[in-house]
């Protein structure tokens, strides 16, 4: 998945910044794009990776410096950085033989910015399957 594919998400900038899923029930277009990030996040190495990377000083790790961390083949963990990239979370640049990774801060800003529940705005009191909402209990003086 390209940059420009991520930019469906309405995430062009603060103004045009999609809801929250708090705010409001995602597009099915912006469900599909999301469900590419978290796919490429939901597999441990991947999430170890991308950890490895952000974290790293100077904002960028030579990919001669994640292998070693891992007991997978050079193969295995440069395909796990692929799609890592291909979803949007990382970007690459090659000097040389070795490819350098940095986070892309913009991705997992959105990503947080629609999992985060707006300051001061409370959860909406949703029932439970089969009861109704509790109600106010009375303090006996």
């Amino acid at each position: 998945m390209s940059k420009q594919e991520l930019r469906v998400l309405g995430q062009d900038g603060p103004d045009d910044c999609c809801p929250g899923l708090l705010i409001a029930p995602l597009a099915e277009d912006q469900a599909v794009e999301l469900a590419k990030v978290f796919k490429a996040l939901g597999d441990p190495v991947r999430l170890r990776l991308l950890s490895m990377i952000a974290s790293r000083a100077g904002g960028e790790v030579c990919v001669c410096d994640l292998t070693p961390a891992f007991e997978l083949s050079q193969p295995t963990v440069s395909h796990h950085l692929k799609l890592l990239r291909e979803a949007g979370l990382i970007a690459s640049e090659r000097r040389g033989t070795w490819v350098y990774y940095r986070l892309l801060p913009e991705t997992t800003d959105r990503l947080a910015g629609i999992l985060t529940r707006p300051a001061g705005r409370p959860l909406p009191e949703r029932p439970l399957p089969g009861r109704p909402l509790p109600e106010t209990a009375e303090v006996p003086s």
